[in-house]
């Protein structure tokens, strides 16, 4: 049906009635799922009009800054010419078509509410002037375009913010030069879009973080993160997989496996396969004194062995369990760190890490009943945030850990909708919807929790919030205790005002943009904090060992711009930002490891990194290897720099035998004398 000399040249995106191609002539052709052909069109903008001037297309042209200085101002191809369109993305949650031309510019358009068959509704709203552009993939949940260039690096767009650019990455800083790599040629985000893998034309793969993480990269590494057996011969393709180049990729609905298809061996796919960090965010909260990576059908357990050399342990989730309710999808460890939940598509079984045990539910109709979205410990109670698909509802169900069976649930409580994020903090529970509602539920138990007993919970609402913000919606919400100089609250006669006066007043808030802020919720005043952040940790959430050593520390949070830690403010606005010593320079966080949780008792920061073995089969294995780095010195500076003597030396002799202490003294140093010579 096509037309002589025209002829596709692009990838396909589709909807569910529709599919659409990029044509050799500049046009776009939408063919039903019938095989039904429209007339194809080219794509329009409103300045292409006649009557429109130059200040119109000017303002419709996006230039990064990483290309301003160069950039050579030229119109938009929908005005000049008929490049071939060889590349297109849909995204049917933002209603966003974008479209590469073979002249490297990029066109990002928007879709009527009757997608692609409506092609009268798809009309270009900005283009973007990278002048290198080969591809483009769009993270829809975090509202983010990666555009993979011919100089070999990946520029990264805020949808959200006109295009706004965010960053540049790219293999240049672990000396790999566009020679070595060629052009990107692909790019994919991961199902959750907490990450994205680049594939380059001539040479290899690479995993990132949204925040610039290197997660994983198929390149060889000279260093430690590398062991060879003497039995492997020198041999490029045993050393690095993909050394021809990579041509297409594409994650696995769930996000664990990654396919890949080498450029000049196309004939077959290799699959690679990743664990995932329990991230504190959605509908489920872990603890963040036990690290656990978790994959389809396995527990990845980072605990100290004899030596306290951080090791991984492989915790496979039983058959019994895994076959019926593949793949592992929620992994949430209790506050004490000796208990694990785990869910799949169905039910939930648990693990006791001290007894090496694990519970399932009697009866597998009760377990198929349970969909579960969300999980979180609260005490010796696991509490499942499950789906009603019969009802399409959502509800709050209360097990006790000693007996997973409706038996013994204690507690059942139906949420008004779907929620987005869920908290728990002491006896409290945090409950987010849709825009931005929350509720604050307090929990109380009477009896003791045992299986001899009979336990009856209660719960009552003692906070609801409706927040009117032009903000993008959050991802993860956690309560965070009262400033400890504010005294020790006092006990008083009347029940409901010593209820209110220890429930949580504050919480953070980390947004879909990377925005984290605390939120005031007696008065509803919001102070943002920081941006770029991907991950945070509050301290003071837990029970807390007298052995801890990072008691001064309010919270720390994990982004672009590495590991920051955030203490107390003492000043009389305690949402002043300048009231926080907010950043500290000399805690660089590798851009290898990711950190995956703390270890209070050490004062260190654990995090995973990759790590490659060959041997004698084809291809070099990818390993997980746990990491830890220390923020001792950190803590140290800040009390020695608060006149806090006796905290600091007291602080130093519970530190003093503990690993990589001497070099914390000597990191200190470093800094003390290199802020003085600043000065």
């Amino acid at each position: 049906p096509l037309a002589n000399a025209i002829s596709i040249r692009s990838n396909f995106a589709c909807d569910s009635k529709s599919m659409l191609l990029g044509l050799s002539n500049g046009h776009l052709q939408v063919v039903s799922w019938n095989a039904e052909f429209s007339d194809s069109f080219k794509l329009r903008c409103s300045a292409c009009s006649p009557d429109k001037t130059a200040a119109v297309v000017d303002a419709l042209v996006f230039d990064p800054p990483s290309l301003r200085g160069n950039s050579n101002a030229r119109p938009a191809p929908c005005c000049t010419g008929d490049f071939a369109i060889v590349h297109v993305e849909l995204s049917v949650k933002l209603r966003l078509l974008v479209a590469v031309y073979s002249d490297c510019q990029v066109a990002l358009c928007t879709v009527g509410k009757k997608g692609l068959k409506q092609t009268s509704g798809i009309r270009v709203d900005r283009w973007l002037n990278t002048g290198d552009a080969m591809c483009t993939s769009v993270a829809s949940e975090q509202q983010i375009l990666a555009v993979g260039c011919s100089r070999g690096v990946v520029e990264l767009y805020d949808l959200a913010e006109n295009a706004r650019h965010i960053r540049t990455l790219s293999l240049f800083d672990w000396g790999y030069s566009v020679e070595d790599t060629g052009p990107v040629t692909c790019i994919s985000w991961t199902p959750d879009n907490c990450a994205f893998a680049v594939g380059w034309k001539f040479r290899g793969l690479t995993v990132w973080s949204v925040s610039g993480c290197r997660l994983m990269c198929t390149f060889r590494q000279a260093g430690s993160n590398s062991a060879l057996s003497p039995m492997v011969k020198p041999n490029a393709q045993k050393f690095e997989p993909l050394m021809g180049g990579t041509s297409h990729i594409q994650w696995d609905d769930y996000g664990y496996k990654l396919f890949a298809v080498e450029e000049s061996l196309s004939e077959r796919v290799l699959a690679f396969s990743f664990a995932k960090c329990c991230l504190n965010r959605g509908l489920s909260s872990t603890t963040y004194t036990r690290q656990i990576l978790y994959g389809e059908d396995r527990i990845l357990l980072v605990q100290p062995d004899d030596t306290d050399e951080l090791k991984i342990l492989h915790l496979n989730v039983p058959v019994s369990y895994s076959s019926q309710n593949w793949p592992v999808l929620h992994v949430v460890a209790s506050d004490d760190g000796m208990y694990l939940a785990v869910a799949g598509s169905r039910g939930l079984v648990l693990y006791d890490l001290r007894n090496k045990r694990w519970r399932f539910f009697g009866d597998v109709t009760q377990e198929q009943k349970i969909q579960c979205k969300g999980l979180l410990w609260l005490g010796k109670i696991v509490i499942v945030c499950n789906y009603v698909e019969s009802s399409n509802t959502y509800e709050l169900l209360f097990f006790p850990r000693y007996h997973l069976d409706h038996s013994s649930l204690l507690y059942r409580k139906p949420l008004l909708g779907r929620p987005i994020v869920m908290d728990v903090f002491q006896d409290y529970i945090l409950v987010t919807y849709s825009p931005f509602d929350v509720h604050i539920f307090h929990v109380m138990i009477s009896g003791e929790l045992s299986p001899t007993s009979s336990p009856v919970l209660q719960l009552s609402t003692v906070r609801e919030l409706s927040i009117m913000s032009p903000k993008s919606p959050p991802v993860s919400m956690r309560l965070i205790p009262e400033p400890t100089d504010e005294g020790v609250l006092k006990r008083d006669t009347n029940e409901s005002s010593n209820l209110s006066s220890q429930q949580p007043s504050r919480c953070l808030i980390l947004r879909v943009n990377g925005e984290l802020s605390v939120l005031d919720m007696d008065d509803g005043h919001e102070q943002a904090l920081t941006n770029s952040v991907e991950l945070f940790w509050v301290v003071g959430s837990q029970e807390e060992e007298k052995s801890n050593l990072i008691k001064e520390v309010s919270w720390l949070d994990y982004g672009h711009q590495g590991m920051q830690v955030w203490y107390p403010s003492h000043g009389a606005n305690p949402f002043r930002q300048e009231d926080f010593l907010q950043l500290d320079p000399e805690l660089e966080f590798d851009r290898e490891v990711y950190p995956l949780g703390l270890l209070p008792n050490v004062g260190a920061v654990v995090g995973v990194s990759q790590r490659t073995s060959f041997s004698t089969a084809e291809f070099p294995c990818f390993e997980p290897s746990p990491k830890a780095q220390t923020i001792l010195h950190c803590l140290l500076r800040h009390l020695l720099q608060r006149d806090k003597h006796e905290e600091a030396l007291r602080l130093a002799n519970l530190s003093a035998e503990k690993p990589h202490f001497s070099h914390c003294l000597e990191w200190l140093l470093f800094t003390v004398f290199e802020a003085d010579i600043s000065r």
